[in-house]
């Protein structure tokens, strides 16, 4: 049977179609395989392979008992990128539409350009950060327009001979104002814009340049934006303009600001030597404290994702090529809610000292340290500040940035007769039972040095025939003029350092070390050493300096009888899932020092009195267990003294050591009340804290 003929003509259309597909279909795959191969290939690559840093979450920071002080949340930013930049596209123009954007919201961008942002223009270095004038000094040389190192006393650039001939200027001190214009000149910023205007482009085209120089391109603009503003730009093509979101730092407590520290964005100086560890440019870092200390816990491990864009430049898909991985939780050693005790009693304090004179720049310290571990449970010091505000405090009147618990050195007063004391009995100058008359007015070196006995010029005649423990409760100085000139000055310095008086404490923040007075520190300043400053370095004055971190663990190294535990506020690091430790403290003298059992005795007795006996029973009164102390008054240029505190508690087995020191506080027994709230709350909360916290547990 023949085919239809008409099913042979549709079988022929249809396989007529086929053919023509076929070659259609080829001319298309030869059009984009080989006509357009590199033009496709180009936007098929750059849409797909695109791929981006992803900056990891820092660790969290948690107290000794696991409660969070600092953690994280995800917030907008803005980062001005100016390689983003089309062919055509003026950069000053991308730049202006941004800020008039961020003006019209509210938004603060990040300008460190040290001159004034409105009329009249005036340099802002004098008032600025070392770090600053520095940046701006950087500046200036790559222009080679100025090569003067611009410090605190001498903070104004000077043009060179070069520059003031290729800008015309007469004047080599260059004013503000002139330099704004040779910026706008440099930077090409359009003439008929109002300087005000200019100045805010010039500002963002400084911080450009300065990470130019790092050979980066980009700078964070803005963070901590709203869903709206980041709305419109995303649909509004604001060109150079790159939109991430980025952890910052949340804090959970308003209290341990100095310990904790702040973060912020890596300085211009430091760049090229922190891209050396890894940093990619504009990244929040540690810049104080904790913060800074643990950096290499805290920063976690970036990440890495491609994304897909259309033509316009909208992110169409992404996918990790690398996850994230968050930094190390760090678990510290203090208490935060001793710490809390600590700061409200020594704000308490000093507010009333205050009101009483009027005197408002007063300052202060108190540090509680764990004895035979070295742990700082807690360390105050006001003025104080929120950690999440540290920017604006930067030049604040009383200095709230600065940590009088590690930087603060001040004379001792009488809380240094315990190292004359040990010195004298050690060495077998004294005994427990030694007997020296108070006879008012020390004549030794008469006529030419004839200091008295604090009890005598207050004319209430003298102490008596007292032993050491007696005069370390009545505060005796002519007992310790006497005490220390028969030691020597070479004992009583031997013994101070081995107590870690004017030495580091290992603390992991930054800390000074003070001074330990006599003929080797005297040799170090230039000043002469004589006989008679050996009797004021034996009741602590004279050129002795220590920090108040010093004091609590000089204290905490007597009570243990001699063993010297660094100070230390790292407790434990573990992995951010807390399946790893990562790291954790071991207890570990780092000096030890030979005190009989007599003499440990005979100094503890002595301080058992003061509080028992002495001017602080009746504020000891109120302490919950028994303790030792001792008060001192620490004489300065000033009318008022400053006031300085030491004790410890239980007093048959000390576990914790307490320093106080307020600027101008008048007297150490002024003092007291702090040290009896932090050991009443220490002790109060060990007998209430009897639940059982699993491993990994955060407590509320």
């Amino acid at each position: 049977m023949e085919p239809d003929k008409h099913y042979l003509r549709r079988l022929g259309i249809l396989f007529g179609i086929f053919c023509v597909c076929s070659l259609l279909f080829g001319a298309v795959l030869y059009d984009a395989q080989v006509v357009h191969y590199e033009e496709y290939y180009k936007q098929s690559t750059s849409r797909i392979a695109a791929s981006e840093t992803v900056t990891a979450s820092r660790g969290i920071i948690t107290d000794r008992n696991g409660k969070v002080l600092v953690s994280n949340r995800q917030v907008y930013t803005i980062t001005f990128d100016s390689s983003k930049l089309k062919e055509g596209q003026d950069q000053n123009d991308a730049i202006l539409r941004l800020i008039q954007l961020c003006e019209e919201y509210g938004v603060t961008w990040t300008d460190t350009l040290p001159i004034s942002a409105q009329a009249p223009y005036t340099y802002t270095l004098a008032d600025t950060t070392s770090s600053v004038r520095s940046q701006f000094q950087k500046f200036l040389e790559e222009r080679e327009w100025s090569t003067k190192d611009l410090t605190e006393e001498s903070p104004y650039p000077i043009l060179t001979s070069e520059a003031m001939e290729e800008t015309g200027l007469t004047d080599r001190n260059i004013s503000a104002s002139d330099m704004l214009s040779l910026m706008r000149e440099y930077f090409e910023i359009d003439k008929s814009l109002p300087m005000t205007e200019a100045r805010k482009i010039i500002g963002v085209r400084y911080e450009l340049e300065l990470r130019k120089i790092s050979n980066i391109s980009a700078y964070v603009f803005a963070s901590d934006l709203d869903a709206e503003l980041i709305s419109i730009l995303n649909d509004g093509n604001y060109a150079g303009v790159v939109v991430n979101t980025q952890s910052v730092r949340e804090y959970n407590t308003q209290y341990a600001a100095h310990i904790l520290g702040y973060i912020g964005y890596i300085d211009a100086d430091d760049m090229e030597e922190m891209k050396e560890k890894g940093y990619q440019g504009d990244e929040l870092v540690g810049r104080s404290g904790v913060e800074l200390a643990f950096e290499d816990y805290l920063r976690g491990t970036d990440g890495k994702r491609i994304i897909t864009t259309n033509e316009d430049g909208k992110i169409t898909g992404e996918v990790y090529s690398t996850e994230p991985q968050p930094g190390d939780t760090v678990a510290l050693t203090i208490d935060i809610d001793l710490q809390q005790v600590a700061e409200e009693s020594l704000t308490q304090r000093v507010q009333s000292l205050i009101e009483e004179d009027g005197y408002t720049l007063r300052a202060g310290a108190a540090v509680v340290i764990e004895v035979g571990t070295g742990d700082v449970l807690a360390m105050a010091s006001y003025p104080t500040y929120d950690p999440a505000n540290y920017a604006s405090l930067m030049n604040a009147e009383g200095s709230p940035l600065y940590n009088r618990a590690t930087m603060g050195t001040y004379p001792p007063g009488s809380t240094f007769k315990m190292v004359t004391a040990v010195a004298a009995l050690e060495t077998g100058t004294i005994t427990p039972s030694t007997k020296i008359t108070d006879k008012g007015v020390y004549t030794y070196y008469a006529p030419s040095y004839t200091p008295a006995c604090w009890i005598y010029r207050a004319g209430r005649g003298t102490h008596g025939t007292i032993n050491v423990s007696e005069a370390l409760r009545d505060s005796c100085n002519y007992f310790f003029y006497e005490a220390g000139r028969l030691t020597g000055i070479d004992a009583i310095d031997h013994y101070g350092e081995a107590f870690g008086l004017g030495q580091p404490t290992g603390i992991e923040i930054s800390e000074r070390t003070g001074s330990l007075d006599g003929p080797e520190h005297r040799e170090e300043v230039g000043h002469e050493y004589y006989g008679g400053d050996l009797l004021q370095i034996s009741i602590g004055q004279g050129e002795n300096l220590f920090t108040p971190l010093q004091l609590a663990n000089y204290v905490a190294t007597l009570v243990d009888g001699g063993d010297r535990y660094p100070a230390h506020l790292l407790k434990t690091v573990k992995s951010y899932d807390n399946t790893q430790v990562v790291y954790a403290y071991e207890p570990e003298p780092v000096s030890s020092i030979e005190i009989s059992g007599s003499t440990l005795e005979a100094v503890k007795k002595g301080m058992g009195m003061v509080v028992t006996e002495g001017t602080v029973r009746s504020i000891f009164s109120s302490c919950v267990v028994t303790a030792g102390a001792k008060t001192g008054s620490a004489q300065t240029s000033n009318e008022t003294d400053n006031g300085v505190f030491v004790c410890f508690a239980p007093f048959d087995d000390p576990q914790i050591a307490v320093a106080v020191t307020v600027e101008r506080g008048g007297t150490g027994t002024a003092m007291a009340n702090v040290a009896v709230d932090i050991i009443n709350a220490y002790f109060s909360q060990a007998a209430g804290s009897n639940t059982v916290v699993g491993e990994g547990t955060l407590l509320q």
